[in-house]
């Protein structure tokens, strides 16, 4: 800041040490409470003097005060150089407005460009000390009705995006249900098959039995048709049908 207000100083030393007393001329002052008149008239008299040392800056100059140490310089020369290419050449000065509210200093310098309006809004603390610079564009009425015309044909295109996607989101929900059941059908395929259950396996003991049992009685069979004993010592005999007569 302390580059940008030597540079002010040397176009409006004359001015701040006549407006000590009184308003300039040209400026008009609105105050909302009991301001300091000599500040308040300094803050104008500064403000008009950084508006004109500000807007005829090269982008050298603004990169050169961007690289400040003081938050104000930058602040300013970022305000000044977002909207400088947007107004065209300088025409001239407006007539200045003050006010004092909140324990502070508001200033406004209306300046006329080329391409647009522009107004230059300082704040100066209770001593007078500028703390920040806004440079607020006033753009024509037609500039104004193409940029809502244009933000209007981007929000209904915006709207439109988004209902066709809603739509073809909607479209796919038809396919969910099949989706569905071919991801079921693959699981049951892919389950395992049940198990037989296995055959309850006979005693051996039992079918041992049956052998022996059979055995004994194929020999004993033998045995009785040859009229021997039998080989575990019972005899067998044969039994014969007599046939008697009544008498």
């Amino acid at each position: 800041m302390k580059r940008i207000f030597k540079k002010a100083s040397a176009v409006c030393a004359a001015l701040i040490c006549t407006a000590s007393l009184t308003a300039a001329g040209s400026t008009a002052v609105f105050a909302s409470s009991e301001p300091d008149e000599t500040i308040l008239t300094q803050s104008i008299t500064i403000a008009e003097g950084l508006t004109t040392t500000i807007i005829p800056l090269t982008d050298e100059d603004i990169e050169n005060y961007l690289n400040s140490a003081d938050d104000f310089t930058i602040q300013a020369m970022e305000s000044w150089s977002a909207a400088k290419d947007e107004l065209g050449e300088f025409k001239e000065l407006g007539t200045s407005e003050a006010e004092f509210s909140n324990n502070q200093y508001t200033v406004v310098v209306p300046v006329e460009f080329e391409e647009a309006d522009a107004e230059f809004e300082y704040v100066f603390d209770a001593q007078g000390t500028p703390t920040s610079l806004s440079v607020n564009v006033q753009y024509p009425l037609s500039v104004s009705m193409t940029r809502a015309g244009l933000n209007t044909v981007m929000g209904l295109g915006v709207v439109f995006v988004v209902l066709i996607f809603l739509c073809f989101v909607i479209y796919l929900l038809r396919f969910v249900p099949g989706l569905l059941e071919g991801r079921k059908e693959e699981e049951e395929e892919d389950a395992p098959a049940p198990v037989p259950a296995s055959p309850v396996p006979v005693p051996a003991a039992q079918n041992s039995m049956d052998d022996k049992e059979l055995v004994a009685v194929i020999t004993a069979a033998i045995a009785a048709s040859e009229g021997k004993t039998s080989t575990d010592g019972y005899i067998v005999r044969s039994i014969r049908k007599v046939n008697r007569r009544k008498r």
